[in-house]
C-alpha cells in the first residue's frame, strides 16, 4: 500500500510505498484491549496502604465492662466497627503487572497502525526539522498539519530539538520509535510520523516475529595422538 508523503506546510509532495502487514492489518478488538490493560496495570505502582486493627495505635485498655454496663461488648477501641479503629479488607502493596507476550505486543502495534491510516489520522511528513527551535514553529507546524490536540510526533530516536519544541504545547508527546506503545497509538487523534520512522516500524515490526533459539555447541573428544606421536613422546 502506499501512503502519501507530505512537507512541513502540509502539501503533498509525493507518496511512500509501505508494507502492507505493517500498515495494513486487519482490526482485532479483543488483542488491541487486552494488551491495553496490560499497559496500563503495568503502570499502577500498587503502594495504597491501610492500617489494620493491629497496626492502629492505642486500643491497648478494654473501654468499659464485659458486664454489667447493659451496652454491648467491646474489646478494643481499635476495633474496626469504631471510628479510628481498623481497616478490614482494606488495600495493601501488591504488584499489578501482567505478562504480555511479545508477539501480541508487536500485533498489537500494527493494528493500531493500520487503525490510524484507515482513518486518515496518520500522517507521514519528510522530516522535522524546524527553522527555529520555537515552540510558536512547532504550532505553526501542527497548525499546517491540521493536528492541533491529541498528536503524537514519532520519530527516529532522541531529537532534542523536536522534543524542546514540542513539550510546552498541550496535548502533544514526542516518541521515538522503538518506545512505540498501543496506548499512546490509541489515545492520540493525529499520529504523525517521520519517513525515517516509518522506515524504523517496518524493520522492528513487518514479517513474522521467530524467537531466536540457542543450540547447543558440539563439544567433541579430545582425539587420541596417533602411535607415532605417542613413540616419539
Amino acid at each position: 500500500m502506499k501512503l502519501e508523503l507530505r512537507n512541513l506546510a502540509g502539501a503533498v509532495i509525493s507518496s511512500v510505498e509501505v508494507r502492507d502487514d505493517v500498515f495494513g492489518a486487519p482490526m482485532n478488538e479483543a488483542l488491541v484491549h487486552q494488551v491495553m490493560v496490560g499497559q496500563l496495570a503495568n503502570r499502577r505502582q500498587g503502594t495504597a496502604k491501610v492500617k489494620t486493627r493491629a497496626e492502629v495505635s492505642g486500643g491497648g485498655a478494654k473501654p468499659r465492662p464485659q458486664k454489667g454496663s447493659g451496652r454491648a461488648r467491646q474489646g478494643s477501641i481499635r476495633s474496626p466497627q469504631w471510628k479510628g479503629g481498623g481497616v478490614v479488607f482494606g488495600p495493601a502493596p501488591r504488584s499489578y503487572n501482567q505478562r504480555t507476550p511479545r508477539r501480541m505486543r508487536r500485533e498489537s502495534l500494527r493494528i493500531a497502525l493500520s487503525d490510524k491510516v484507515r482513518a486518515g489520522q496518520l500522517l507521514v511528513v519528510e522530516n522535522l526539522e524546524l527553522e527555529e527551535t520555537k515552540t510558536r514553529e512547532m504550532a505553526r507546524v501542527l497548525k499546517a498539519l491540521n493536528a492541533v490536540s491529541s498528536v503524537l510526533l514519532v520519530g527516529d530516536g532522541a531529537e532534542p530539538e523536536v522534543i524542546r519544541a514540542a513539550r510546552n504545547l498541550p496535548r502533544v508527546k514526542t516518541l521515538p520509535t522503538d518506545l512505540l506503545n498501543t496506548v499512546d497509538l490509541v489515545n492520540a487523534r493525529k499520529v504523525i510520523m517521520t519517513l525515517e520512522a516509518v522506515y524504523k516500524a517496518e524493520q522492528l515490526w513487518g514479517g513474522e516475529f521467530v524467537r531466536k533459539k540457542v543450540s547447543a555447541v558440539d563439544v567433541t573428544p579430545d582425539a587420541e595422538p596417533d602411535e607415532e606421536e605417542a613413540a616419539d613422546d
